[in-house]
């Protein structure tokens, strides 16, 4: 197994070269000038002073010789700086990134909760009332846009109810003159956190059910969950013991795939609500150009994806001892 992770690793590293091209020469295209990012909205500076930052920055060297100097600082572990917020993007990024990995982890959990066992129920009564209503309730999770769907729930709950926190992680005026003490913060965090989770979990939740109820009905209608039932074990054993340990293994592919996402943000929710992840600073990053940021969000998100790729890969064999790793 080692040796399969370290040839693996290996192999992704042209993977990570060749979208570090394309992540950099998309962004590097992108309309305006980063002169104009650095010195902020109605900075007036001579021409000759904007060639002096424009050098300082490296931007007179050509495309070619920015992605050097880019990925040798990369490598290092150097981002570099945001133009807008004026920190280096690691911090930022360190910042945002665990308020993003808090919400897509609680909804997901949430969503778990809700669609393991729905989904076997769906497939255990298949065809009946319970899974037609189930199946068409997915469907409307998988169709509705997030966006469209946050901007129902703020209209028909957030503003319909009295002091129903309408954006934002924590309350500004807690914020200001501090919180009594750390389940007052706990709480108020929570009280944010509904509609993003709500949100966030009705997708999550429309795709694993749907995941779950099909390997499901494909896992008991094979001939050794027939036999378990021959033998005369309970059907609770038989389902959840045998069936659904079989049927696990989209599962996992779904959770490799969806584990990236815990970190990299959701950027529409993240607007719409205000929520301060990774996802509503990348397009605060593209609206300012602060393309240093932008890059280093872009390039996290990618990385986090081929991890993702290769995680699933390795809980194939984990949960299927059928399934041989190529070393």
């Amino acid at each position: 197994m080692l040796k399969y992770i370290i040839k693996r690793i290996i192999n992704l590293i042209p993977v990570v070269f060749i979208i570090s091209i394309v992540i950099f020469a998309t962004v590097q295209s992108m309309p305006g000038d980063q002169v104009d990012a650095y010195l902020g909205a109605g900075s007036d500076v001579s021409e000759e002073q904007r060639e002096m930052i424009r050098a300082e920055l490296g931007l007179d060297k050509s495309l070619p010789e920015q992605y050097v100097r880019w990925m040798a600082r990369m490598v290092t572990g150097d981002l570099g700086d945001s133009m807008k917020l004026k920190e280096p993007v690691a911090e930022v990024i360190g910042s945002y990134v665990w308020n993003t990995f808090y919400l897509n982890a609680v909804s997901l959990i949430v969503a778990l909760l809700f669609a393991i066992p729905i989904g076997i129920r769906q497939a255990v009564k298949k065809g009946s009332a319970y899974d037609n209503f189930w199946t068409v309730f997915s469907l409307l999770g998988i169709s509705v846009p997030s966006f469209f769907f946050a901007l129902v729930l703020l209209f028909y709950v957030a503003l319909k109810i009295p002091g129903f926190p309408l954006n934002g992680m924590r309350d500004a005026t807690m914020m200001a003159f501090g919180y009594p003490n750390i389940f007052a913060e706990i709480l108020d965090v929570a009280r944010h956190s509904i509609l993003p989770v709500i949100v966030l979990g009705f997708g999550t939740f429309a795709s694993f059910s749907r995941y779950v109820r099909n390997s499901m009905i494909e896992v008991i209608n094979q001939d050794y969950i027939r036999t378990a039932r021959s033998k005369g074990l309970k059907e609770k054993v038989v389902i959840y013991k045998h069936a659904f340990r079989n049927a696990m293994i989209p599962l996992v592919t779904l959770l490799g795939m969806y584990i990236p996402s815990l970190f990299s943000g959701a950027v529409i929710l993240e607007t719409v609500f205000i929520w301060p992840g990774l996802g509503n600073i990348l397009i605060e990053a593209i609206n300012s150009r602060d393309n240093s940021l932008v890059t280093a969000c872009l390039m996290f998100s990618a990385i986090l994806m081929i991890l993702g790729n290769l995680l699933a890969d390795i809980f194939y064999s984990l949960v299927d001892p059928r399934i041989k790793v190529d070393e």
